[in-house]
């Protein structure tokens, strides 16, 4: 059972909930999640890759941006994993 100070805290949480611009809701429900769980913390506290992008990584991307169609069909991919 949760103490008073605890629930005296979540009243408060609940209270500020309320006065959160609706332009932030959406963010502020993200927050919130992130302590929940474990995976949305992570996501939202990684460090940002500052790794430069190389020339062959750079070249890869140009040659699928080229190739035809929107992708691969899924029988095709299953095809060749079965080799």
């Amino acid at each position: 059972m949760p103490d008073r100070a605890a629930n005296a805290i979540r009243q408060e949480l609940h209270r500020l909930l309320e006065h959160i611009p609706d332009s932030e809701v959406s963010a502020g429900r993200k927050f919130l999640r992130s302590f929940v769980d474990p995976v949305t913390f992570s996501l939202l506290t990684a460090p940002f890759d500052e790794e430069p992008v190389t020339e062959e990584e750079r070249a890869a991307v140009e040659a699928a941006r080229r190739e035809p169609g929107s992708g691969t069909p899924h029988e095709q991919v299953v095809k060749e994993f079965e080799r």
